[in-house]
């Protein structure tokens, strides 16, 4: 097989994808329905595909770059789709976060048609993407994600095989409830920081290192601190998968007690209008409800 790439999806994380690997000497045919997005990959060497069938059919690997399982079906089995422009033994490689029972059963439709899938959540956002430095988790037999793995490898620093199809979206959802608790525990210590007098800016240094530090320590308490709410990631991107782990959660009767209180002050967030908006406005609770 050759090393021709499509892209299927050019937003925020999609379209750090595509330059990545544009950057990264791929071979990349991108499709999205917004036009812009599109232009912003081909000036920087994509060639256009008027469809995700058009994208797929000189491609051996397509890349998904999605937000649901709805919109990941409607790409690849609706009309000009990617499943009818694909050659045989293509391999699908689904970077969106989607649920992992509608994973297994995208994955089952695409085997009927000829088509390999593999699920690659990812970690560390757009930033990460742009250096190279992603954590991917990945579902798939075990060649298929080895390949999978060859296309992907300018993309990431961390890559696991994690275990059959669904394997990595699943992976992913333990990942977000990591996450959306630790960015809800580093604000709340924010406020308690600031509310008690001590210099909030100072205090990730202060714990650098010992067993409270943490990357979005690091990253967010000094953006919660200055109120930067430059966008790295969405709180309603946010809520989906929180929503994706309690849904897990009840099929395998999880107690997840934590997370169920992460997630309605992030669907709170949403309510006041802020689920376009990064993390970094979970100060926006804390202050809110505080009356500051």
């Amino acid at each position: 097989m050759s090393n021709n790439v499509a892209l299927i999806g050019a937003g925020a994380m999609g379209g750090a994808i595509g330059t990545r690997l544009l950057h990264t000497g791929t071979t990349l045919t991108v499709f999205d329905l917004d036009a812009e997005k599109v232009a912003a990959l081909t000036s920087l060497g994509a060639k256009p595909g008027r469809t995700a069938a058009e994208a797929s059919a000189d491609s051996d690997y397509i890349i998904l770059s999605l937000n649901s399982p709805k919109i990941v079906r409607a790409a690849v089995f609706g009309n000009e789709g990617v499943a009818q422009g694909a050659r045989p033994g293509a391999l699908i490689i689904d970077m969106s976060s989607i649920d992992p029972e509608a994973t297994k059963e995208l994955a089952a439709e695409a085997a009927k048609k000829g088509l390999r899938w593999v699920d690659s959540p990812l970690s560390g956002g757009a930033p990460k993407a742009l250096i190279g430095e992603l954590t991917l988790m990945a579902g798939g037999a075990p060649q298929d994600v080895a390949e999978a793995g060859e296309v992907l490898r300018h993309l990431a620093t961390n890559f696991t095989h994690m275990g059959s199809v669904g394997a990595g979206q699943t992976t992913k959802l333990i990942n977000q409830v990591l996450c959306g608790l630790n960015f809800l525990a580093v604000a709340e210590a924010t406020q308690l920081a600031l509310d008690a007098g001590v210099d909030a800016a100072k205090v990730p240094k202060a714990l650098k290192g010992g067993r409270a530090d943490s990357a979005i320590l690091q990253e967010y308490m000094p953006r919660y601190v200055a109120k930067d709410y430059r966008r790295t990631g969405r709180i309603d991107n946010m809520v989906k998968d929180l929503n994706g782990a309690q849904d897990l959660a009840r099929r395998t009767n999880t107690a997840m007690p934590m997370t169920a209180v992460c997630a309605e002050i992030h669907r709170m967030l949403t309510a006041w209008g802020l689920g376009g908006e990064d993390q970094a406005v979970l100060m926006e609770f804390f202050q809110r409800t505080e009356g500051v």
